[in-house]
């Protein structure tokens, strides 16, 4: 049966019964346009429209929302001001409303303590299983095994398995498995240069670096001989001392100076370590990073705990081996512990609290793999999963409740799935209906659409141009709502996605081979240059490893870049991106499960001269941040500004009208154009900031204007109303023609970076970089681009690739949507499974060659390719 074939029906009468509906009344949230709509419970869904449509603001901002606040009106003052209550939803009336739980898209963050285990508490009931019916050793006391236990000890607290907690974790690193060690090798820049030259390579500019060298010479040490000829003893010590010698300095600061103080001595291995650990600058970090090499902890071996943990097993296995199982092979691990003659030679509590945890684990992993996330294993940090794996680990914790009447509001439920992984989700969610509870969904993915029971289309269009309902009724419909643009899409014979103008041909290959890492087994992949690659396969199949890892690192280093990194904030213009668009995580280096992923050889590489990452983390951490002040738009608005008579009148520069500078911001919200207030017994609350009424800037520098526009009215324009403002100023015409072209035409130029779905930061990211001057020979790798946008605007974000590729660049995107793929001229198919089931290459060609080959991928792309 095809995915399309999938149909959710609903139970009962086609029409709901009026008592069985949710009636909203005048909803003017956000875009909605003081909307009323009437949608039934007990059935799936879907909220569809083009992006920017309302669909969030009706589902989530609005109904999800006016369900919080009645549940918080129901409880005490005091209970309320511990809840991030958030504001009440611009709504009439609704009426009808269940108790809502809300599963949204979140990306993972940079702690590697949190992981699968933690967020799904598998973990939780694991750690009690090893506690309760772990085989602890016999016949050891604690001066045999430290700290291990003899037959007829208490059994260890479930606290003891988790590596987060004092009494479990590794005592050498602390429970994270890894140890950041310097990299004493990289300490010197240059050997042949003094100390005054600047032969230290690990320490800080400006003064503090000549502190240092003055310190140096204060104690003897000739700071101006070559490095190598200094004493070996010499040399050793001033490089890693954990010595931090105090003595009173007289800098050479030429003729007439004669000052002093008292400097403390720090060696660079202690700088980069105090650095590293201490620092709150983001580019403080990554140069700290840059002495540092990540080395597996040599008491636990990446463990991550201690001896006492580690020597308690259940068939066999200890906890560790068993959080490095795959979810599948996890359950298959705990049905044959079921049986194992040790578990059975257990003393009777504790079997029979075996047989229960085990049973209680089983029924939550069934959940965990029929949503197809069997390939995660317990221990992968949640640093590396998508939004899309985050929202169905949460689902599955859901579905396990067992809640009647509940109604579930999900975000793109079936963001990153293969289209073979749909079907499982669409079951899931059935699972759910059928169990007496509403479904509803934000979605754009026809495979869910068309198995919805009922959708409520928003649009026409996007921003202003949309917030009315165009269709609500049953699925089967939908083709009759002439002003819908999803309707379209959900025929037979969709449009294809934009192809490329004329066939195209490699103009040459990346190769790499015997690639290693994750599921990748000494894996070959040729890359073609010159035109557009998909990567396909289903979730797990190890396209992120092969691309993301492989390819962009062999190219990094080939081409002498590191990954980007944050830049420390410029106060000018905060929240600026850095100048490559991929950010790595907050602690600096790679999670601690993530294997090193290594390349035998690569050829080929010459054939690129410039390496752009594009992926879905935010743009900015701070609501500072936004949409112009990232892409760079703002610079030359707040030039052209300061270019005019009243401006140069006042002497004011173009850093005036930036709102992160005393002199031009607002003194009462310092720029932020919003205010805190301070609620009894309730949350602190954000306003409008009284003075400057959300306009950020000070009266004096919003005397200036241009075309009768201040700056703040500037940053409420929309992109397409700043494109016909500034068509007269090519630097931000460009940059906007582009956002328009890309499907941003609705956002404004100062809407916060925070509020931005993962689908526009990585548009805005390829904006940023599509504006510069044009290279050619440029690879353009995008990790799921289409992820959270509506058909409509997946065609025009295909179009700028293809124009990209045709002004001679090359461009791989890992990608699961099959107009795209089939858009694309060469595939490279990894599977046929998840986990230790794929990494392989199973298929390679044109999206025609692919589909005539019977992959996971090729069974549902060959559709796409039939129609007209």
């Amino acid at each position: 049966m095809r995915a399309t074939d999938v149909r959710i029906v609903a139970r009962g009468d086609s029409q709901p019964r009026d008592d069985a509906m949710v009636c909203v009344r005048d909803a003017a949230e956000h875009n909605l346009r003081g909307i009323d709509v009437d949608i039934p419970r007990d059935r799936l869904v879907a909220f569809t429209g083009v992006s920017g449509s309302g669909k969030s603001s009706l589902a989530f901002g609005t109904i999800f929302s006016a369900s919080q606040q009645r549940y918080l009106e129901s409880i005490s003052p005091y209970a309320r001001r511990l809840i991030d209550q958030g504001s009440a939803p611009r709504v009439g009336e609704i009426s009808g409303l269940p108790p809502a739980v809300a599963l949204r898209q979140t990306y993972g963050g940079a702690s590697s303590r949190s992981t699968v285990g933690t967020v799904s508490r598998v973990s939780n009931v694991l750690r009690m299983l090893y506690s309760r019916a772990g085989t602890y050793p016999a016949g050891r006391g604690p001066e045999e095994l430290a700290g291990t236990f003899p037959r007829d000890a208490a059994p260890l607290d479930s606290d003891a398995f988790s590596p987060n907690t004092a009494v479990g974790a590794c005592r050498t690193c602390h429970g994270l498995g890894r140890l950041h060690v310097v990299d004493e090798s990289t300490l010197v820049a240059d050997e042949d240069r003094s100390i005054r030259d600047g032969a230290i390579a690990a320490w800080p500019n400006g003064w503090a670096r000549g502190n240092y060298r003055d310190i140096l010479a204060t104690l003897g040490i000739d700071v101006d001989t070559p490095f190598r000829k200094l004493p070996r003893a010499t040399r050793d010590w001033l490089l890693l001392t954990d010595e931090h010698p105090t003595v009173e300095v007289r800098p050479d600061r030429g003729e007439g100076y004669d000052g002093s103080y008292m400097g403390t001595y720090t060696s660079p291995r202690a700088w980069v370590l105090h650095a590293f650990g201490t620092t709150k600058s983001a580019a403080m970090r990554a140069k700290a990073a840059a002495f540092l090499s990540d080395e597996l902890c040599p008491t636990c071996q990446g463990r991550r705990l201690n001896p006492e943990a580690l020597a308690v097993t259940i068939a066999g296995a200890n906890i560790a081996e068993a959080n490095a199982l795959p979810l599948s092979r996890l359950a298959q691990f705990l049905e044959s512990a079921r049986t194992d003659p040790r578990t059975h030679a257990l003393p009777t509590a504790r079997r029979q609290a075996a047989e229960a945890l085990i049973g209680g684990l089983l029924s939550h992993l069934g959940n965990l793999i029929d949503l197809g996330l069997g390939y995660l294993s317990v221990g992968r940090t949640t640093a590396t999963l998508s939004g899309g794996e985050l929202q169905r680990l949460h689902l599955a914790t859901q579905m396990r409740s067992g809640l009647f009447g509940v109604l579930y509001v999900l975000d793109e439920p079936s963001a990153g799935l293969h289209p073979a992984d749909t079907v499982t989700l669409l079951t899931a969610l059935e699972r759910l209906r059928a169990a007496g509870n509403s479904v509803y969904v934000v979605e754009h993915n026809p495979q869910v659409i068309e198995a919805a029971d009922w959708i409520v289309d928003l649009g026409p269009g996007a921003g202003r141009y949309g917030g009315e309902v165009l269709y609500n009724g049953p699925a089967r419909d939908i083709t009759t709502a002439e002003d819908s643009v999803t309707a379209r899409y959900l025929v037979a014979h969709a449009p294809k996605a934009p192809g490329p103008a004329v066939t195209r041909t490699a103009r040459g290959w990346l190769e790499l081979r015997g690639v290693t890492g994750h599921n990748l087994r000494g894996v070959d992949a040729r890359f073609p240059s010159g035109v557009l690659t998909a990567v396909t396969g289903v979730s797990g199949s190890g396209k992120s490893t092969l691309v993301e890892r492989a390819l962009a690192d062999t190219l990094r280093t080939h081409l002498r870049v590191a990954p980007a990194a944050d830049e420390e904030e410029d106060v000018s213009d905060l929240g600026r991106g850095a100048a490559g668009p991929t950010e790595p995580d907050d602690d600096g280096a790679r999670a601690p499960d993530e294997d090193l992923v290594t390349v035998a050889e690569a050829s080929g590489l010459d054939q690129i001269d410039r390496l752009v990452s594009v992926d879905q983390k935010p743009i900015g951490r701070t609501p500072r941040s936004n949409l112009a002040t990232y892409t760079g738009l703002f610079d030359s608005v707040r030039k052209l500004y300061a270019a005019q008579p009243e401006a140069k009148k006042r002497r004011f520069t173009a850093s005036r009208f930036s709102f992160n500078l005393a002199a031009g911001r607002c003194p009462a919200c310092l720029g932020d154009g919003v205010v805190s207030v301070e609620m009894l017994f309730l949350p602190t609350e954000t306003a409008p900031c009284p003075v400057c009424e959300g306009g950020r800037y000070n009266p004096d520098t919003l005397t200036v204007t241009v075309k009768g526009r201040t700056i703040a009215d500037v940053l409420s324009l929309t992109v397409e109303e700043a494109e016909a403002f500034f068509a007269d100023l090519p630097p931000a015409a460009r940059i906007l023609t582009l956002l328009k072209d890309i499907g941003l035409g609705y956002l404004t130029l100062g809407q916060s970076a925070t509020t931005l779905s993962g689908g526009e930061a990585q548009r805005i990211k390829l904006v940023s970089e599509l504006h510069r001057a044009p290279t050619g020979h440029t690879l353009y790798l995008l990790d799921e681009p289409t992820s959270g946008l509506h058909p409509a605007d997946v065609d025009r974000l295909v179009a700028q690739l293809q124009r990209l590729v045709d002004a001679g660049n090359t461009v791989v995107v890992v990608e699961h949507d099959l107009r795209t793929i089939a858009a694309a001229d060469h595939l490279i198919d990894l599977g046929p499974g998840a986990g230790h089931e794929g990494g392989r290459i199973i298929a390679t060609g044109t999206p025609e060659e692919v589909a005539g080959t019977g992959t996971p991928t090729a069974r549902h792309l060959s559709p796409c390719l039939s129609r007209p």
